[in-house]
């Protein structure tokens, strides 16, 4: 962990560099550019805010508008889904950085992680925005969501360390990501409450560590609650994240000396 650490601090500047131009390539050619960044996830929330609030006439979940609750749970799914589909294909979108034997491969997933945090941050900000707009003063909470964000970070970097080396050797690595993807999009308390489930399947759900992080940036934006608050829920999540992070750096470590002669 620690020379993981010294790498990442010594190839900052490649890191930042190679995450622009990862950016700018994955818009290129495109008339708005790196704007459909933004617009596709405001456009996401535009439809399902349509969808409940006008369709179907959702009320406010405990005294809070609809659409402040829903961001405050879609903004964090965005940011991991888009990490995790991005980190799993981290390798292969930079096979000719592989073969480079003086550049440390596992730094690769943090380059997609970085593209995705970007997004993450202006959506933080947008919340922000809009929790001011709709009349709330910011609370010393808010300023929680840099844990949170953090606690993501590290989950998806263990789940890339696993998946983008796997997906050199088993191409349908990448269409399971994106099979899991979608149904923990509908599995994990995002648009629907918690108070919806019987209290006795609660630790079904809560299996799910993204459930922590989707739980705690409402915590954060409107229930006011602290993350020690909850020590049982954090201490299950780190566990968790902790195992995946240890499992990933063995897989990629294990992996890593072939994946030049595959790719």
């Amino acid at each position: 962990m620690i020379d993981f650490l010294k790498a990442t601090w010594q190839n900052r500047r490649l890191l930042l560099k190679l995450t622009k131009n990862d950016f700018k390539q994955r818009y290129l050619g495109n008339f708005l550019g790196v704007f459909w960044a933004f617009i596709q996830p405001t456009a996401t929330i535009a439809v399902f805010w349509f969808v409940f609030q006008v369709g179907f006439k959702s009320q406010p979940i405990d005294n809070f508008p609809f659409i402040l609750w829903l961001v405050a749970g879609m903004f964090p799914w965005f940011y991991f889904s888009e990490g995790l589909s991005q980190g799993t294909n981290s390798i292969l979108a930079n096979s000719f950085l592989v073969k480079k034997i003086l550049f440390r491969v596992s730094l690769l997933p943090i380059i997609k992680l970085l593209s995705a945090l970007a997004i993450h941050i202006f959506f933080i900000l947008f919340m922000y925005g809009m929790f001011i707009y709709y009349g709330f003063t910011p609370e010393l909470y808010w300023l929680q969501v840099i844990y949170y964000l953090f606690a993501t970070t590290v989950l998806l970097l263990g789940l890339s360390w696993i998946t983008s080396s796997i997906v050199v050797f088993f191409k349908d690595m990448e269409q399971l990501v994106a099979i899991v993807i979608q149904f923990g999009f509908w599995l994990t308390p995002i648009f629907w409450s918690m108070k919806m489930v019987p209290e006795k399947y609660h630790w079904i759900i809560e299996l799910n560590p993204v459930v922590y992080i989707i739980e705690g940036y409402r915590n954060s934006m409107i229930y006011h609650q602290w993350f020690w608050e909850d020590l049982s829920g954090a201490l299950y999540f780190w566990s968790v994240t902790l195992v995946i992070f240890t499992v990933g750096s063995i897989t990629f470590r294990k992996l890593r000396p072939h994946f030049a002669d595959v790719l």
